[in-house]
């Protein structure tokens, strides 16, 4: 008696009583193989069944014999795979509760159970049964199975990293047969709803079972620590396992293109992070409809590695940045990214959009700005809005953000750039600027000059539209602390904001935008309120390329002029230190570095107040005299700017007719 059954995404087999297992192929016209497919005995094996592995897939059919559903593979080249087991369900004890974090789709019933069948290599195991509904959940399922004989043939990487499949139930009904999975229980809470508990730091360090020797997989050589280290290194342990297993899958051709935290689970057993049963897993090799169109004809294979990644930003960013699981934070988060706002200004976004008062103390945004912003490198290459920029899982376990201190990483030159960038704005926010750190900004403003990426005008004109915050200027510091002014003026904000007037040319329209108040009373060192005001200033420009000099003093050859005398220390004595020698690509100072010069014309400005001044001592023009003190002059008259020395996708640095360099942030506002 002869039965005959399905492969799922194998091909067909015949299986006969009398019948060994024989190999078809067939064959082109010229003689080459096109594929195998295997006629098999049917033996009496109990409830496993191997299979043999294609990668094409064909609709599952009913067998004759029994009516039951299978999946049946076998790696021929391998010399077997894994095995799929067909269980019943009277072989389980099914348990009276669900774990949450087991929940799952509409179109699915899942269940605990404890494995019954002394017979049954998972005896007195508990594992999930997961019934699959609709035809659609039918399909992820086998498509589970199927992603299980193409990943067990490195054993201990599937059962490190991956939720393991161990077979299905399958029951004829009312003429479709039900299918239900079978697969390992790996603790009752996925990752969010760990990081949704209010201890969830504490316990999942005693869950992870963290030691000595279990931080030094990532780097350190310490545990406990304060709530940002405590932090920092459990997000470098679940990040690091996370990327290992998404580098599993893409390194056997397939995307898991489902990655969130409710699907990745943190076993108890083996401390590692399962990446969920895969039954939405891709294949790369299999082209879609539409691969031709996708992102300017990038293949398929780089089109769902970054997708992969992106997903995996998204993760990262709710498990540093805690704030991100409150779903209406996290949609304007996604917002801003789908407005196509480039990732790397994601820190002056989240600083508007978070609270100050947030009951985590943004330990999210110190985690992200230690080791010079290393985290918020990542996290913008992760997240980056051209697919082709995103970063890789093998270079993301490079990055310096998720090395310990234990480990030398050499930085890129990118990440080089960005430390100095991130270190220059985070000394901008001390407020305070003393000496020493007035010394420290120019010195880094300067570094980032000689570093430049884009200094070509058709890079200028690709970067510089955009609405830009200034954070610093080198120039003057004047204030209200020790002066007598006839109108006690509290600058706010200062932006820049720069529009291309036409794509034909290289003429660019710099706007000066500068909020103001206009304090009532003599208690304005406590009462900061009255009336508000703008001074706007607008100048049309033409980008053209240049060179700015470095001259060279007399007495000492190496000590160079940046039209700032009062400096202690010269570039030049900074960076013949050892450890920036390696950071310049110049064996010797240049004598001049290319730039993008601005050639200005005339200014108009135009200044407008919130309501009519009831000080009699107050009139428009002390107010304007007073913005001309304490604003740097190349804000109140734009004519004054003469070149741009650095710009990327965050950061501008704009330099005045006196040599001053003005420190601007991409705004989001």
């Amino acid at each position: 008696m002869a039965a005959t059954a399905a492969i799922y995404g194998v091909g067909f087999c015949s299986f006969s009583d009398n019948l060994s297992k024989k190999k078809l192929i067939k064959r082109r016209g010229n003689g080459s193989i096109i594929g195998v497919r295997s006629i098999c005995s049917r033996r009496e094996v109990g409830s496993v069944v191997r299979c043999s592995s294609s990668s094409k897939a064909v609709a599952p059919l009913e067998s004759e014999g029994d009516g039951r559903r299978c999946v049946i593979e076998e790696d021929e080249e391998e010399g077997g795979g894994g095995d799929v087991m067909r269980f019943k369900m009277s072989d389980f004890k099914v348990l009276d509760r669900v774990s949450i974090g087991l929940g799952g789709r509409a179109d699915e019933v899942v269940f605990e159970a404890i494995v019954k069948d002394s017979n049954s290599p998972l005896h007195n195991i508990k594992v999930v049964l997961r019934k699959l509904v609709s035809t659609q959940a039918k399909r992820r399922g086998m498509r589970a199975i199927e992603v299980l004989k193409k990943l067990v043939r490195r054993k201990l990487m599937y059962h490190s990293y991956s939720m393991q499949v161990y077979g299905y139930i399958s029951s004829p009904t009312s003429g479709r047969g039900s299918f239900t999975l079978v697969h390992g229980y790996h603790g009752s809470f996925s990752l969010r709803h760990w990081l949704q508990q209010s201890d969830w730091l504490p316990t999942l360090e005693a869950t992870l079972a963290l030691d000595e020797d279990s931080v030094r997989r990532v780097g350190d050589d310490t545990v406990g620590g304060s709530a940002v280290s405590r932090q920092l290194r459990i997000t470098r342990i679940l990040m690091r396992d996370l990327l290992i297993g998404v580098n599993y899958l893409h390194s056997h051709g397939l995307a898991h293109t489902e990655l969130r935290l409710e699907n990745v689970h943190i076993s108890p057993v083996d401390r590692h992070i399962k990446v969920g049963i895969l039954g939405n897993a891709a294949d790369f090799d299999e082209d879609g409809p539409n691969s031709s169109t996708l992102d300017n004809n990038m293949d398929r294979r780089q089109m769902m590695i970054a997708f992969d990644m992106r997903c995996v930003g998204f993760m990262m960013a709710k498990m540093v940045v805690r704030e991100l699981m409150d779903p209406l934070i996290f949609l304007k988060f996604k917002s801003f990214l789908m407005k196509g706002n480039d990732p790397s200004c994601l820190r002056e976004f989240l600083l508007q959009t978070l609270s100050r008062n947030s009951p985590s103390g943004n330990v999210g945004l110190q985690i992200l700005d230690r080791n010079w912003g290393a985290g918020w490198n990542l996290l913008s290459l992760l997240l980056a809005t051209k697919p082709s920029k995103r970063i890789s899982c093998l270079d993301a376990l490079r990055h310096p953000f998720l090395c310990g201190p234990r480990w030398r990483v050499a930085p890129s030159m990118d990440i080089i750039r960005w430390g100095l960038g991130s270190t220059a704005v985070r000394i901008t926010e001390e407020y305070i600027y003393k000496q020493p750190q007035r010394n420290r900004l120019s010195y880094f403003i300067e570094l980032m000059e000689m570093l430049n990426a884009h200094s070509r005008p058709k890079n200028w004109l690709e970067l510089l539209p955009g609405k830009w915050r200034l954070l610093y200027c080198t120039g003057r510091q004047i204030g209200l602390t020790l002066r007598q002014p006839s109108a006690r003026v509290l600058i706010g904000d200062v932006y820049l904001t720069i529009n291309r007037a036409s794509k034909l040319n290289t003429s660019i329209s710099f706007t000066s935008d500068i909020g103001f108040t206009v304090m009532n009373g003599r208690d304005w060192p406590h009462d900061k309120s009255g009336i508000t005001g703008k001074l706007e200033v607008n100048s049309l420009f033409r980008l053209t390329s240049g060179r700015r000099l470095y001259l060279k003093e007399e007495k000492t050859s190496e000590k160079l002029s940046f039209g700032q005398p009062n400096n202690q220390d010269s570039l030049a004595q900074k960076l013949s230190a050892k450890k920036w020698r390696k950071l310049v690509p110049h064996k010797e100072f240049p004598s001049s570095l290319p730039v993008a010069k601005l050639v200005s014309a005339d200014i108009e400005v135009t200044m407008s107040l919130g309501d009519n001044l009831n000080q009699s001592d107050v009139t428009p023009s002390n107010i304007v005299h007073e913005l001309r003190v304490q604003v740097p002059p190349e804000m109140f008259d734009l004519s004054r700017l003469v070149c741009g020395t650095y710009v990327d996708s965050r950061l501008l640095v704009l330099r005045g007719v006196n040599g001053s360099a003005l420190l601007f942030t991409r705004s989001m506002c």
